[in-house]
């Protein structure tokens, strides 16, 4: 049996450079062998930057090569779908950023083909892999502020270019498939279970046709609510609360957790407004991005079940159908 992955990457797109590339060439169990990119120049570079073995001018020749046994997938939304059944189609497993399609349809499509050639495919929410979310789903679960019955979550950044893939409503650009899918997706992993209904609001920026400013309220079952807002043009702010009947978890830094620096829950059981019952959990610092490719690794080498795999990539995606829905018919659609 192999003990490494050999990585292959399509693209050279920004979180492939600052994120990804750095995790796995420093994980235990992968490195990246193999970059593309439809200019054979920017290939050249990352590969001569990160240490890569081969440069490939075409996706497709990244994809043929015997060589590689795993691909990560950080092309524009549109190409997430197509390239990666065209990966599966070469007997390879696809590590895909988020969203995993454009539509549920499309994700549906992909599970179809994943199913058909048997091999591991996941949606890059690196979250999932931080221990501050596994642990802020624990003290949910075992009732440390009661029953959680509402979660608030914010996600955004500001950013104008329209050069820039986000700016970009063609290709799948815009707020709530950037990061307010996030929210959806911790909400989804909080609560254990999917939602029943949602409704929204979108903002869209008149020149990219894109959504700015989105807000959605999604109902899961027993009542609870999740309520967000992402934004592409608005201050960098994050933040996730979860509120329960006997107190609340807040997640400061709740997405983009820094590698080298320890994050902090806060439990808090509202016995006053003053912090009175505030306590603070620290968790030591983690790469989210190593953690996730050593767990697609695990599942590439020794099939290790996926700590999310496909059908929940497309219960995410229907969840996000429904919004956009929503916001277009002004009422409540159901996944």
């Amino acid at each position: 049996m192999k003990e490494m992955v050999r990585w292959g990457v399509l693209g050279c797109a920004g979180i492939a450079a600052k994120a990804v590339i750095p995790a796995i060439q420093s994980s235990r169990l992968g490195r990246v062998e193999a970059i593309a990119s439809r200019d054979p120049g920017r290939a050249g570079e990352m590969a001569a930057r990160f240490g890569i073995a081969k440069a490939y001018g075409s996706y497709e020749a990244l994809l043929a090569d015997p060589e590689i046994d795993a691909i990560y997938n950080p092309l524009p939304n549109h190409l997430h779908v197509p390239m990666t059944i065209r990966a599966l189609e070469q007997g390879k497993p696809v590590l895909c950023e988020k969203p995993i399609a454009l539509n549920a349809d499309e994700a549906t499509k992909l599970a179809a083909a994943q199913k058909a050639a048997g091999l591991p495919v996941a949606e890059a929410f690196m979250v999932r892999h931080h221990p501050q979310w596994k642990r802020a789903r624990v003290l949910v679960a075992e009732g440390r502020i009661g029953e959680a019955r509402a979660i608030q979550t914010i996600f955004s950044y500001y950013l104008d270019d329209p050069r820039n893939v986000r700016n970009q409503a063609s290709i799948g650009g815009g707020g709530l498939y950037d990061v307010g899918c996030y929210a959806i997706n911790t909400a989804r992993f909080l609560f254990g279970s999917e939602p029943k209904r949602a409704i929204a609001l979108m903002e869209r920026d008149p020149a990219f046709g894109t959504d700015r400013l989105t807000s959605g309220l999604l109902e899961f079952p027993e009542g609870r609510q999740l309520a967000f807002t992402c934004s592409t043009q608005l201050s960098l702010t994050q933040k996730v609360t979860v509120l329960g009947t006997r107190g609340r978890l807040e997640i400061p830094v709740p997405f983009n957790a820094p590698a080298d620096k320890p994050t902090v829950l806060v439990v808090d059981d509202g016995r006053d407004l003053a912090g009175g019952g505030r306590e603070e959990i620290a968790i030591e610092p983690v790469d989210q991005y190593r953690e996730q490719a050593d767990a697609f690794a695990a599942a590439v080498l020794s099939g290790e079940p996926l700590i999310s795999g496909i059908d929940d990539a497309v219960a995410n995606m229907k969840a996000i159908d429904a919004l956009i829905r929503s916001a277009k018919s002004g009422r409540w659609e159901a996944p």
